[in-house]
């Protein structure tokens, strides 16, 4: 803890912070936390937290941003199929999903992911995984409106643009030489779907080929593995390995994996010995889908894993808003985690934890760290949550980007 006499860009006053007793000031200079002190800070702004928590910002590690607010091009035949119970129709689900891209249209990925970013913005959201469909049916024309969006709201909301070959690699021709155009185009990170190709053998090519592309780009690697009710599907374990080959340890994320849900106790344990030597994070949407991976268990494993939004309106979730709070509040009631440390863990997953799944530096509340925080409607975490309200205050790069009116409620 610091302060200083001098006076700051911003000064967030009588701030609660997590694991402290007693109000603090936040002092920002020059887009970083400057000071963290128990006595005031004078501030060329001040920003009156009174009391309320104040915390890091927040990180949706998982995003299908050109899809959003797409539902009714398809309807809820899709939708039906990926939430069924088991999910074993979950590739039926992608197929009949694939339809929206037939209208495919730049102008309208572009605002429609333009407006979900802003909502995002409302509720505090700092950092996006974004995956964008690269495919024979999409081409492009996903992954360019998302890299314009990426230089828009740079500073204020910094996407990872994701190269996603949505339908596969190897059952879908050409969709790798798109992948290639996507990374030379700017695209910041490789995708991959192995699970959804027609053999083991081509679901392991696929990986080798998408981590060989990001080892020669310098890129990380984000791959959807493992995502139906089938405690065969060892796709996770095959990007593990890929990392490991290749020199990617600490570059790759694993999305849903829900299929680990299925495994027994010993083949669990021993993905999570891989998992650790590969430096692999997990993403988990607990909210979609009828399966969903083994947080905590992962998590006891010594695995980080965060938790992404996943859909907002499309083919694969009917609801929402880029709200991490709302995710933390529904994975609370999905994975029985409503206080004490597996709640508190679920907010490190939309936070500091989902930072670090993603390879972003800093994320935190500290001297020296970035200045991008929230203040939350409550003075506690739990009553953050259970109301899951636009915090009072976005702050970005040191600048206040977001208010909001909607803490009535805790008018004392």
């Amino acid at each position: 803890m610091t302060s200083s006499t001098d006076e700051y860009d911003l000064t967030v006053a009588e701030a609660r912070l997590r694991g402290t007793e007693g109000p603090r000031w936040i002092g920002i200079r020059d887009g970083s936390i400057a000071a963290v002190s128990e006595t005031p800070l004078p501030g060329a702004r001040v920003v009156e937290a009174d009391g309320a928590l104040v915390t890091p910002s927040f990180v949706n590690a998982h995003m299908h941003l050109d899809k959003v607010y797409t539902l009714d091009l398809v309807g809820d035949a899709a939708l039906a199929a990926y939430s069924g119970a088991g999910m074993d129709a979950a590739l039926a689900s992608i197929e009949l999903a694939s339809v929206a891209k037939d209208s495919y249209d730049e102008g309208r990925i572009e605002a429609n992911a333009r407006r979900c970013l802003r909502s995002g913005l409302q509720h505090g959201l700092r950092h996006v995984l974004a995956f964008a469909d690269v495919d024979s049916r999409a081409g492009l024309r996903g992954v360019r409106p998302l890299l314009r969006l990426r230089e828009e709201f740079r500073g204020v909301i910094d996407l990872q643009v994701v190269a996603f070959p949505q339908d596969g690699l190897l059952c879908d021709p050409g969709a790798e030489d798109l992948v290639r155009e996507a990374v030379a185009l700017g695209a910041d990170v490789v995708g991959g779907i192995p699970w959804i190709e027609h053999t083991d053998t081509d679901a392991r090519e696929h990986v080798r080929r998408m981590c060989e592309l990001a080892a020669k780009h310098g890129r990380r690697v984000a791959m959807l593995v493992d995502d139906a009710g089938d405690p065969w599907l060892r796709t996770t374990e095959m990007l593990a390995s890929e990392l490991i080959r290749l020199g990617l340890r600490g570059r790759g994320v694993a999305n849903h994996a829900r299929a680990l849900s299925q495994y027994s106790k010993p083949s669990l344990q021993r993905l999570a010995r891989l998992a650790r030597d590969a430096g692999l994070g997990f993403v988990s949407d607990p909210h979609t889908g009828a399966l969903h991976l083994p947080v905590f268990e992962l998590r006891a494993q010594g695995l980080p894993v965060a938790l992404g939004q996943d859909d907002c309106e499309d083919a694969y979730y009917p609801f929402g808003r880029q709200n991490m709070l709302e995710v933390v509040f529904l994975a609370a009631h999905v994975l029985g985690a409503s206080a004490g440390e597996r709640l508190e863990a679920l907010f490190d997953a939309v936070t500091t934890t989902a930072a670090q799944v993603l390879g972003i530096g800093g994320h935190r509340l500290a001297v020296g760290a970035p200045a991008d925080l929230v203040v939350l409607n409550g003075s506690t975490l739990r009553e953050a949550v259970a109301h899951h309200l636009p915090p009072r205050f976005v702050v970005a790069s040191g600048q206040v980007v977001a208010e909001s009116s909607s803490d009535s409620w805790l008018a004392r």
